[in-house]
């Protein structure tokens, strides 16, 4: 039942693409609800991830918390400039490039604030 829910879903959208005039647009709209909701929902789960582990945040050294926050900005700056940087080949080079980089940075600090 779950299958066939999700291609009444899929269908109903490419009807809208295909048949509603300025369809393009339809599609435009949907995948930005659909971007800004995901978003929305990254937003949150760090407000409540960094109420959560706010002492082991004050717990880290200075220099530790500017390298883990500019590795989260450097992430949200990928996710923002995505559709720009993957409009050439050396853009997506780019782009995976500095979101490793990012989340590297991440994991690094986390598995060494867990270390202790």
């Amino acid at each position: 039942m779950t299958i066939a829910r999700n291609i009444a879903i899929i269908a109903l959208l490419a009807a809208g693409v295909a048949f509603l005039p300025n369809g393009g647009n339809v599609a435009d709209a949907v995948l930005t609800t659909i971007t800004m909701a995901f978003l929305a929902g990254l937003a949150w789960t760090v407000y409540r991830l960094t109420y959560e582990f706010r002492s082991g945040l004050l717990a880290l050294e200075g220099s530790r918390r500017v390298i883990l926050y500019s590795c989260f900005g450097l992430i949200v700056l990928m996710i923002a400039g995505a559709d720009k940087m993957f409009s050439t080949g050396f853009g997506t080079m780019t782009w995976l490039l500095l979101m490793a980089s990012g989340l590297v940075g991440v994991w690094l600090i986390v598995s060494e604030a867990r270390s202790y």
